[in-house]
């Protein structure tokens, strides 16, 4: 697959950076991991092609340092950053340090980001669409819902489709350009834009069988001819759960057990493809500087409930891993979303 990119940089670390690395793996690009002094074996540094070291443990020194990131993209000869989180997928700093070096930058461009307050946070709000904005304006629409009842969202799901926000369709016309997560408000307004690869994007790419990795790159290239673009189907249900440790703030531990792989799931007599993306192997540290996340998990199906009881039978099935884990809460949440019962916070 030529999509006019050969090399990126991913700025990121964890699940979703691991994910992006097996997603440049399929098809045919480069990926160069970055990590701390903390991460060097990171799973993410393994499943890179190259790796450059950023700094000290402190995200503000490594992760989410601006200089450091384009230093490293220089020193690794990539031709584009590809940012993972909303926090560098936002970052107009970084969006415009990147062009000024001569890279490629696959994001919105640092002025958009800046007009339209590319928040850098994961959307709080329990409702709200996901979208590949281009020049024929927001493709892949999925509007998704979101367990907020641990003040994280643990579960996104495609709901009924709603009326989206008149400030949304302008997303266009002001110039974004690739993936974006959007809040709603409870009065139906705009309340956050992201950037980059929210937890809620593979609910995207399991309601429409896209990839959104080669999304994002496919805007970064501004190739305009459309050759082996993915073309619009019928979209499916979709469920996404974000496995985390639930060890104190601040305390580090180690995985010993194997946390969910991709398989498929029989849910009344249908095959569902679940998709798991782990941050962690047996033997892997979890290092308290960072984020909790292990996994994600989501499947696509005809319907919310069949999608949902999948992944519960995936995480019902979890050995012991070494950390205590919230896989009994996500659990109790998708019996809900399988029952068809409201969901607290959603």
């Amino acid at each position: 697959m030529d999509l006019g990119i050969e090399s990126v940089l991913v700025a990121g670390r964890g699940p979703a950076a691991c994910g992006v690395m097996a997603a440049c793996s399929r098809i045919g690009v480069k990926a160069v991991a970055v990590h701390s002094e903390a991460e060097r074996q990171a799973r993410h540094v393994r499943m890179a092609d190259d790796a450059v070291l950023l700094g000290p443990a402190p995200a503000a020194e490594s992760y989410l340092a601006v200089d450091r990131i384009v230093e490293a993209a220089q020193r690794s000869g990539a031709a584009a950053v590809l940012p993972v989180p909303a926090a560098l997928a936002g970052n107009a700093r970084l969006a415009a340090a990147v062009a000024a070096a001569g890279l490629t930058w696959a994001g919105p461009d640092a002025d958009v980001l800046e007009r339209l307050g590319g928040d850098g946070v994961e959307p709080a709000s329990e409702r709200g669409f996901l979208a590949w904005v281009t020049d024929d304006g927001l493709r892949y629409l999925t509007p998704v819902s979101r367990d907020r009842a641990a003040g994280i969202a643990r579960v996104s799901w495609t709901p009924e489709p709603t009326e989206l926000p008149a400030a949304a369709k302008r997303l266009k016309d002001v110039g974004w350009r690739g993936l974006v997560t959007v809040g709603i408000d409870p009065d139906g307004e705009l309340a956050e834009v992201a950037a980059g690869f929210s937890l809620d994007m593979s609910v995207l790419e399991r309601a429409h069988a896209v990839d959104a990795v080669e999304l994002a790159l496919r805007s970064a290239s501004g190739r305009r001819d459309g050759a082996g673009e993915p073309r619009p189907g019928t979209p499916r249900a979709a469920v996404a759960v974000q496995l985390r440790s639930t060890l104190p703030p601040g305390t580090a531990g180690r995985v010993t057990g194997r946390l969910p792989a991709s398989q498929r799931v029989r849910v009344d007599g249908t095959d569902v493809e679940v998709v798991a993306v782990r941050g962690y192997d047996p033997g892997d540290r979890l290092d308290g500087w960072y984020d909790a996340l292990l996994a994600t998990v989501s499947a696509g199906a005809a319907d919310t409930g069949t999608a949902a009881r999948a992944i519960g039978r995936v995480l019902a099935e979890l050995p012991e891993i070494g950390v205590p884990q919230d896989g009994a809460e996500i659990c109790a949440v998708l019996d809900r979303l399988a029952a068809g019962s409201e969901i607290p916070g959603a």
